[in-house]
């Protein structure tokens, strides 16, 4: 589990096609090595990967992970590249503050960035999500964009906007995100939960 608040922007230097349907990818982080154990999950972009392997190289940590068609068809990593960058974010651990909201990082669609809409130190995003998703996404809710947990402000069918505070834009991809991009979307669990009870009513 984890909670939408980026701790560190990583970079992905490389990609390798290992089989029919199954990448490795290698991402270098500001994390120390030593506290990165094999088989723990890092939240990138929103997708929660295994760790398989650590290494220091240039003097960063690069970890790496295997990604399978369906984290490919479903997420954004399908696109990623050497010099893409990630926003990462470590498991959670017993005791740590609850900054966000609960994320699992099983990404459930991409949404689409409309527009973009700069203000005094801040922007408004407008976003599409996908239309089985768009039931998920209420105003005041949370949502995870890109594995930052935010709180969704006007929702008009299956568009909804976001305001990104200042430090946001800064520690997080956001500060570059333009229309025509798309984000890893995670609906809040209690909306996705609250759907199915009201359906098997």
């Amino acid at each position: 589990m984890f909670t939408g608040i980026v701790t560190d922007l990583g970079q992905v230097v490389e990609v390798e096609t290992r089989a029919e349907g199954l990448r490795r990818i290698a991402i270098a982080c500001g994390y120390d090595r030593d506290t990165i154990a094999i088989g723990a999950s890092i939240a990138c972009a929103g997708v929660c990967l295994t760790v398989v392997d650590t290494r220091g190289e240039d003097g960063r940590t690069v970890f790496t992970a295997d990604m399978a068609a369906e984290t490919l068809r479903v997420t954004t990593a399908g696109r990623w590249r050497a010099g893409t960058r990630l926003n990462l974010e470590r498991a959670l651990k017993m005791g740590d503050e609850l900054g966000g909201h609960l994320v699992s990082g099983h990404v459930d669609g991409i949404a689409a960035v409309e527009a973009r809409e700069d203000l005094t130190d801040m922007a408004r995003f407008r976003l599409r999500a996908p239309r089985p998703l768009a039931r998920f996404v209420a105003p005041k809710g949370s949502v995870a964009l890109d594995g930052v947990s935010l709180t969704v402000n006007e929702v008009a069918d299956d568009v909804f906007s976001v305001l990104i505070i200042p430090h946001t834009l800064q520690v997080t991809t956001f500060g570059a995100l333009r229309p025509g991009e798309a984000v890893n979307l995670e609906a809040d669990v209690m909306a996705r939960y609250a759907a199915r009870l009201m359906e098997t009513r």
